[in-house]
């Protein structure tokens, strides 16, 4: 069954779109299927993985509304086993435009839906918890969230996790969150030490082992529109990102043995 993950953090600058990219990559260089979806009408994601703004033809916006198939929309890109639901600007009136709409919440869900031959979707969502976001966390099955190892961020992410919490009692209880990333991580500061303390010590195994440096390849990457483990596989950043996906997927596939586990004693 497809697993699809929203990627979140309403503070903007924490290495999101990065991470979105890079992990989808990590994950298809890995032997996965992999779509990402970008919800975030920056549509910064799409630009990474070499579609310029004028060249998208057909987008989320225009599936959202009915006015093109899931399919019509989704582009191969230059990294194998990799597609990309690219963004557009016109999502930055989406949501005033779904205001009148019934069900407005569901409607990525909806769109998304007998979407089963991928192996993973990563949602790249705007950095706010508006409602576009929120069609993100109702389409998805849980939330990974970079943080940057600074103390803003850690009331941001209390805000983050408050949210993850009432979208699953109250319109999606598949939600979960899936863990917590430390990006921008640079283990001379103290102050990355101690945030990384503070995290781990609260949200536990939640936490990912992986954490992502700084490093300049990752940030000149975009400009090449190319993720960072294409532009130079052998730079830390895409090193760790590799480490992340393969953490991901051992995740992935001891909550699988899990679940059939609890299946076979039910």
């Amino acid at each position: 069954m497809t697993r699809i993950i929203a990627i979140a953090n309403q503070k903007g600058g924490v290495g999101k779109t990065t991470t979105t990219v890079n992990l989808a990559t990590a994950m298809a260089a890995c032997g996965k299927k992999v779509l990402l979806v970008d919800m975030d009408p920056q549509g910064n994601a799409s630009t990474g993985l070499g579609l310029p703004a004028a060249e998208r033809e057909k987008t989320l916006y225009n599936v959202l509304f009915g006015e093109c198939g899931l399919n019509d929309a989704i582009i191969k890109t230059a990294v194998p086993k990799l597609d990309l639901l690219p963004s557009s600007v016109d999502l930055a009136a989406a949501e005033i435009e779904l205001i009148d709409v019934q069900n407005r919440q569901f409607i990525l869900r909806e769109a998304l839906g007998g979407l089963d031959n991928y192996d993973a979707v990563f949602i790249d969502c705007p950095p706010s918890l508006g409602l576009l976001t929120l069609n993100a966390f109702c389409a998805a099955q849980s939330v990974l969230v970079p943080l940057q190892c600074e103390f803003y961020a850690l009331e941001g992410l209390s805000q983050l996790t408050k949210t993850i919490s009432r979208v699953q009692h109250s319109v999606n209880e598949e939600l979960s969150l899936d863990g917590i990333v430390l990006t921008m991580y640079d283990k001379r500061n103290n102050l990355t030490l101690q945030v990384e303390d503070n995290v781990r010590d609260y949200f536990g195994d939640t936490v990912y082992e992986t954490v992502i440096p700084r490093n300049v390849k990752i940030s000149e990457a975009p400009s090449h529109g190319l993720p960072a483990i294409v532009y130079d596989i052998k730079a830390p950043g895409s090193v760790a990102y590799l480490q992340l996906a393969k953490e991901l997927i051992a995740r992935e596939k001891k909550r699988t043995n899990n679940d059939k586990q609890q299946g076979q004693a039910a």
